[in-house]
């Protein structure tokens, strides 16, 4: 992974079309002006379709187990985790509302599964980073779990265990997390449609 992130063709051609990538995904994803709880996955497959593109598809496994809940895609043998999100609150680690399998969680997690996170920030700096489960892992262990992790507050519904801001932050300013910085512009006047594709099946 370190080589994409090293590639200077890849990361111009990363600054250039992953914004716009993007907001080809929310296009297709929101209704009303509004995103869709889709969009996640929608991102996530712009991501999986990059690693098909730079490794190739016979060194990229997609086809992953519903067990492998961490696990997004797996590249030249290594499982990756993919996380996208618009702020630098939090990122989600599970989803359950079940409170048990919650406390479950916290105990028994170790990160095993290096993230591939991108920053989404229109009109702004974001950026695509690569940050290795041992920068996870070191986080966890010196400033405990209280600090790592962001539970939800009780009484209210939850969605699960997530990354706090604060250990988020300390992981993408880690000095061995790969980081490539995108600028979010939006492309003007986007004529796109999620109907589109489905339309010219038709018509074919």
């Amino acid at each position: 992974m370190q080589t994409l992130f090293n590639n200077e063709r890849m990361i111009l051609k990363i600054q250039e079309k992953l914004p716009y990538l993007f907001q080809l995904v929310e296009s297709e994803n929101s209704r009303d002006g509004k995103l869709g709880m889709e969009i996640g996955s929608a991102r996530e497959r712009v991501i999986i379709a990059l690693m098909l593109y730079y490794f190739g598809k016979e060194n990229v496994q997609t086809d992953l187990a519903i067990t492998q809940k961490e696990i997004d895609v797996i590249v030249l043998n290594k499982p990756y985790s993919i996380k996208t999100a618009q702020t630098l609150n939090s990122i989600k680690l599970i989803w359950t509302t079940d409170t048990l399998k919650i406390q479950e969680f916290i105990e028994s997690y170790k990160p095993n599964t290096d993230i591939l996170f991108v920053h989404v920030c229109w009109g702004k700096e974001g950026g695509f980073y690569y940050i290795p489960s041992a920068i996870q892992q070191g986080v966890l262990t010196t400033k405990g779990k209280e600090f790592y992790f962001k539970l939800p507050k009780s009484g209210t519904n939850s969605r699960g265990v997530e990354i706090s801001k604060l250990a988020l932050l300390e992981c993408i300013a880690h000095k061995d997390t790969l980081r490539i910085p995108i600028f979010w512009e939006r492309t003007n006047n986007l004529k796109h449609s999620p109907y589109d594709k489905y339309l010219e099946l038709w018509q074919s």
